[in-house]
């Protein structure tokens, strides 16, 4: 998807140059990060290839959808990193994972007994979140280096985890399907083969496949979710905080992001 959503002129106080801005929607794909579809964008498009720009706002890899991408002039960056944002998600019941997400090491929990019953509450408690911790793997820094890099150093312990404030306009249930281990399989593999350069793929893979070698028959619960949020809030995060409060484990299983601010798929 590409859409080139506006485009100003801006005339210099002593009328000798322009310097435009373009603001251009495109889909991130599946495995990509938001350099990647840039670059993509770049290499389909070549006569932006001398331009400069920047995406708004990241989505993880396991994440898909919207990126918003600002071309020419980028002074008015920051405006548009604050936008609300809409995602569909779905949640991954009875996992949880280093990520909050099905690119981490994962490990299994309690099976999530009378779920339907309890969405309610989880919900209620999902709205009232004022504030959220950064996962320990995201780009946010502590002391000049990324929680990332912390993390894969096994040196996360070594620091305080910050946190930021968010808003949960609201958040709505869809509803709840059953997978089997073997299908569970069969989509991180092919999910995580999308993902290029080093996200511990192999490693990953490998304890995906120990966790559910002996469960590939078994049924897992996936809950389909919508939400309106403020800028910054993880969704992956809510997927392990929604674990937390079931005392189950929990991750996201896909993230879709739908809209940032007035702008749509």
């Amino acid at each position: 998807m590409r859409a080139i959503l506006a485009r100003l002129d801006f005339l210099s106080s002593d009328n000798v140059y322009y310097v435009h801005m373009e603001i251009i929607k495109l889909y991130k794909n599946l495995g990509e990060t938001p350099l990647e579809c840039l670059h993509r964008f770049k290499a389909e498009h070549p006569e932006y290839t001398e331009t400069k720009m920047t995406y708004l706002g990241r989505l993880d890899p396991m994440a898909e959808g919207l990126l918003l991408v600002l071309a020419g002039n980028t002074r008015d960056k920051e405006k548009y990193l604050s936008l609300d944002k809409t995602y569909e998600f779905e949640v991954l019941w009875g996992f949880e994972s280093d990520t909050y997400d099905i690119l981490g090491k994962v490990s299994t929990g309690k099976y999530p007994h009378k779920l339907e019953e309890k969405m309610a509450g989880v919900l209620k408690n999902i709205r009232t979140k004022k504030t959220q911790e950064y996962p320990a793997y995201s780009s946010r820094t502590v002391s000049g280096k990324s929680l990332f890099m912390w993390s894969r150093e096994n040196k996360i312990e070594e620091i305080d985890i910050p946190k930021r404030s968010i808003k949960i306009f609201s958040i709505e249930h869809i509803h709840i399907r059953a997978i089997t281990g073997r299908e569970i399989l069969k989509e991180v593999s092919e999910k995580i083969a999308k993902v290029s350069g080093d996200f511990r793929q192999k490693e990953i893979l490998n304890i995906w496949q120990n966790e559910l070698y002996a469960r590939q028959k078994e049924f897992f619960l996936i809950s389909k979710f919508t939400a309106d949020v403020s800028s910054g809030t993880y969704i992956r995060g809510l997927a392990h905080e929604m674990g937390k409060i079931l005392k189950t484990g929990a991750l996201a299983w896909s993230i879709k992001r739908t809209r940032v601010g007035e702008y749509k798929i």
